[in-house]
């Protein structure tokens, strides 16, 4: 095998410019952020306590006769306080997937 042909000088020539330009590179690695942060998941669980909270509140108010009716589903926990608690959940719900805390 004759190593002095052109061929393999070319080879060892693009060798050395591989290994100089792998010197040259230096790898970096880049944080891994989470879409979140820690806040975000707090609010996320507040919202769904309070859209939790509200369906149970809306719960129950039936007659156990059927033919007796019951006024105890128009009562004001039923009415007013449930929807406001599922309103104000999934306010919060929005907010804590749009909000953006402070920018390092």
């Amino acid at each position: 095998m004759d190593f002095s042909s052109a061929g393999y000088l070319h080879f060892l020539q693009y060798e050395n410019l591989l290994n100089k330009t792998k010197a040259n590179f230096t790898t970096k690695t880049l944080p891994m952020d989470f879409a979140f942060s820690k806040k975000n998941y707090i609010l996320l669980f507040v919202g769904l306590a309070f859209m939790a909270s509200g369906l149970i509140l809306m719960i129950g108010g039936g007659s156990d006769d059927p033919l007796v009716f019951s006024d105890e589903i128009f009562n004001t926990t039923r009415l007013t306080i449930a929807p406001i608690l599922l309103a104000a959940g999934f306010i919060i719900e929005i907010f804590a997937i749009m909000y953006k805390g402070k920018q390092a």
